[in-house]
């Protein structure tokens, strides 16, 4: 890849290839491998069921719907599936006979595991049935052992169908006399209903039956087990009795409409015991055929298990290549495949090479052809990234991909994403924290691409390189601000020295002895005018940061001008936004600097308000009260006339020279300068959302139009200059959110381990043992996770809008190649 493969997007080619039909499947399985070649879709107007491999699509989808149904048998079954690591083992596309022997053997496997499934769940409902019948049997036969007799007056009592059933004397089972319920013309229901539906079947009958009706229920102890979902099921055995057929007919559909399962029992009590004499020897003999089946069906689904995940990368594969030769033309009188497609010019030996490999290894006497076109298309837009520099790229990506050949924001994000978040999280301690947490994960990186992770841990893990350069720079911010755990290190001697002797209650003052080499003087920290010195310099700070940060993005703005040979950006553009965004704000970081580099009190002059100097500087530029340096008033009225000379410089100067320019072309015979110069080659926000240019043609000529080049300026002008203010603004974030992760931090250890320390005796050691995991715990939680991730968010707030808007218009096509690692890393494919 050329050496601009990452500070600006690769060259691109358009490509035709001729390929002869017979190794078609062959070179687009090799380049699937190879992935350096983007396809166009030759047959965007036909229908997706008329295209040419619609038929080995099919075929291809039912396989993957027999795998599906392996992978889901598998996984009820509790078996690991062998995973293909990094699919080395089937980095070559198998050939149609193996495809043929595949699609043969998953037919076979499904009807095979289709059968025992089916066994199983057959011989499992048996087995149900069996084990209610024979609760059913056990239950309902302990009421009928009670019940031998009805006196003779009760049974001709009951003769009535309208004589009610809940009688005392039949309800407690009065049955001296040996009388029957079938004597009595008394019937009975007996079944199996599930637990929670027992009070709503009970409230239907009585409603139903009004009252003309017994009903006795057991619940079963042990859970039975549904043969269909698997969940244990609570249940219990009931018992109706009631006389007429057509009443106990009525109770049949209302107990079958709750799912209930009805059983025949006998009355007679020996009958009762050979049927469930019966019944247990029917389950012996049904468990053992089910242990048989459910080992078999086992015994399948570990060998399926072995291969699984490797025929899925073979379909994923084979899917892909059909996908991809349907987008092609195929051309009947040459009986060849025609393809279209992007790739990188540098690619184009391999390529090349390839198709003759392919050919030679085929027999083949046509060769497959590659022709480099000539076009007007916009090429997509393709990075050379590796596992270092991808992280920060799919950040760049997130919020809009570049144009062709323009500046990448990803290269200087490398440096200064980490770095701005290090300003907000700068503490030695915390920064060590997420440093090794990083460091971990990039050493075992091999071995945590094998594993499973979910979700929260695999974000963090595609992230690991900007967490380690997170952790290094806050260890280096840590550093400068003395800051470790909220604590101060005295690594050199202070610059500061405290008086020897002092009363109780008495304001002592620190004595200057010299200047402290390196960071923030420890003495500082716990000085009561300490947030007072913290606050000053951080604020200061940021804002010399951030015009420093703009001012570096706004030249990049500058190299996509003079790459795109576009004068009239470089002096329209960016020689006015670069004057104005210096007369103010690099005036205002100057005078930051200078006031820290003197001494104000070795002269004996208090030092400047800067922000009293700002607002003077707009209201009275000629008028200082506080001089910092001589000349002060001569050189700020010189800025403000600049800053105010740059507006209608850049409002006016592009759209007067691309009038007058169109102008001089039409009398040269001209009729219309093309509009692709005033659009194509702007580089700013605002004209990104304004500027209508067709993606696919990147020199498609417009009529000039004065008016909408005028409101584009306009709309630019306004943006660049209002958010010179606003950014530079918005920068105050870093004093800001590092303010509050020193104080939250001083707040924590204040709470926790201060306290353990000021205890005394075993007291202080176990609350030092305790407050020590609290504190630790909160840290990592609090300081490191929560803190860490909305300082990320800032950091990358401040490089989506107040960097990139210098110069990035993030409306590029994304190259996105034809590749069997990207296949098969989409989840979705």
């Amino acid at each position: 890849m050329g050496k601009e493969a990452f500070f600006r997007s690769a060259e691109m080619s358009l490509v035709q290839l001729f390929i002869a039909t017979e190794v078609g499947r062959e070179v687009m399985a090799s380049l699937g491998e190879l992935g350096s070649l983007q396809f166009r879709d030759l047959n965007a107007d036909v229908n997706s069921f008329q295209r040419t491999y619609v038929k080995e699509i099919r075929r291809l989808d039912n396989i993957e719907r027999q795998l599906r149904f392996f992978s889901s048998q598998i996984e009820k079954a509790g078996i690991k599936v062998k995973a293909v690591s990094g699919y080395a083992d089937v980095t070559a596309a198998p050939n149609s006979s193996e495809i043929d022997e595949l699609s043969n053997r998953t037919e076979q496997l499904e009807e095979r595991v289709t059968q025992l499934i089916e066994s199983n769940e057959r011989l499992l409902k048996k087995q149900v049935e069996l084990f209610e019948l024979r609760h059913v049997l056990v239950e309902a036969g302990a009421f009928f052992d009670r019940a031998h007799n009805v006196p003779e007056e009760l049974r001709a009592s009951l003769d009535n169908d309208n004589a009610p059933l809940l009688n005392t004397d039949a309800e407690q089972g009065d049955t001296s006399n040996g009388t029957t319920f079938s004597v009595m013309n008394i019937g009975f229901v007996a079944g199996v209903i599930s637990r929670e539906k027992m009070g709503t079947f009970e409230r239907i009958l009585w409603r139903s039956l009004r009252g003309n009706l017994f009903l006795n229920s057991t619940e079963i102890a042990e859970s039975i087990m549904d043969p269909k979902s698997g969940e244990a099921l609570e249940k219990n055995v009931f018992v109706v009795f009631a006389h007429g057929a057509g009443i106990l007919n009525k109770i049949r559909k209302i107990a079958e409409s709750l799912d209930a399962d009805l059983y025949s029992v006998d009355e007679d009590t020996a009958v009762r015991r050979d049927q469930v004499r019966d019944v247990n020897n029917g389950i012996s003999d049904v468990e053992e055929v089910l242990n048989t089946t459910q080992s078999t069906l086992k015994s399948e689904l570990q060998a399926i298990a072995e291969q699984l995940a490797s025929w899925m990368v073979v379909i994923k594969k084979e899917k892909a290549i059909y996908a991809s030769l349907n987008m092609f033309n195929y051309d009947q009188s040459r009986k060849s495949l025609i393809a279209e497609g992007w790739c990188a010019t540098d690619d184009l030996p391999v390529i090349k090479a390839t198709l003759s490999e392919v050919t030679e290894n085929a027999g083949l006497e046509v060769p497959s052809i590659l022709n480099e076109l000539s076009t007007t298309k916009t090429p997509p837009t393709y990075y050379k990234t590796n596992k270092f520099t991808e992280s920060f790229q799919n950040i760049i990506d997130a919020y809009g991909i570049s144009q062709y050949r323009e500046v990448n924001p990803g290269l200087p994000a490398i440096v200064t994403f980490p770095f701005m978040f290090a300003v907000m999280f700068g503490d030695l301690g915390h920064g060590a924290i997420l440093f090794l947490a990083a460091l971990m994960m990039v050493l075992y990186e091999k071995r945590l691409m094998k594993a499973d992770r979910d979700e929260i841990f695999d974000m963090a893990f595609t992230g690991r390189y900007i967490m380690l350069l997170m952790g290094a720079f806050s260890i280096y911010t840590g550093l400068i601000y003395n800051d470790i755990f909220s604590k101060s290190m005295t690594i050199f001697r202070p610059g500061w020295e405290w008086p020897y002797m002092w009363n109780e209650g008495d304001l002592i003052m620190a004595n200057s002895t010299g200047t402290y080499p390196f960071g923030v003087d420890p003495t500082w920290h716990g000085a009561d005018n300490a947030l007072i010195f913290n606050n000053s310099y951080k604020m200061k700070l940021s804002i010399v940061l951030g015009f420093v940060h703009m001012l570096y993005s706004l030249f990049f703005s500058l190299v996509n001008y003079r790459f795109y040979k576009s004068k009239i950006d470089v002096f329209g553009n960016f020689v006015p936004g670069f004057l104005f965004l210096v007369s103010i704000f690099g005036y205002l970081s100057f005078i930051i600097v200078y006031k820290w580099a003197v001494d104000w009190y070795a002269i004996d002059m208090p030092p400047p308000g800067l922000l009293n100097t700002l607002i003077g500087m707009f209201l009275s530029p000629g008028n200082v009260e506080d001089l910092l340096f001589p000349g002060q008033p001569t050189l700020q009225v010189a800025l403000v006339l600049l800053a105010v000379f740059c507006v209608p410089w850049l409002l006016l100067l592009k759209p007067l020279y691309l009038r007058w320019e169109n102008n001089r072309k039409a009398k040269s015979g001209y009729e219309n300068l093309p509009q692709q110069e005033t659009t194509r080659l702007s580089f700013d926000e605002a004209e990104a959302t304004t500027t209508v240019v067709a993606m696919e043609e990147m020199h498609e000529e417009h009529e000039f139009e004065f008016g909408d080049v005028m409101i584009h300026q306009v709309i630019h002008t306004i943006e660049f200059c209002l958010n010179c203010v606003s950014h530079t603004a918005s920068y105050l974030r870093l004093w800001a959110l590092s303010l509050a992760h020193a104080q939250l931090s001083t707040v924590l250890w204040s709470m926790t381990l201060e306290r353990a320390f000021k205890m005394e005796g075993a007291l202080g050691v176990i609350m030092a043992f305790i407050l020590f995991a609290a504190w630790f715990a909160l840290t990592l939680a609090v300081l490191v996770v929560m803190e860490g991730t909305s300082a990320m968010l800032h950091s990358l707030r401040l490089h989506w809008v107040e960097a990139m808007s210098k110069h990035f218009v993030g409306d590029g096509i994304p190259f996105t190649p034809f590749s069997f690692k990207a296949v098969l890393e989409d989840p979705e494919a």
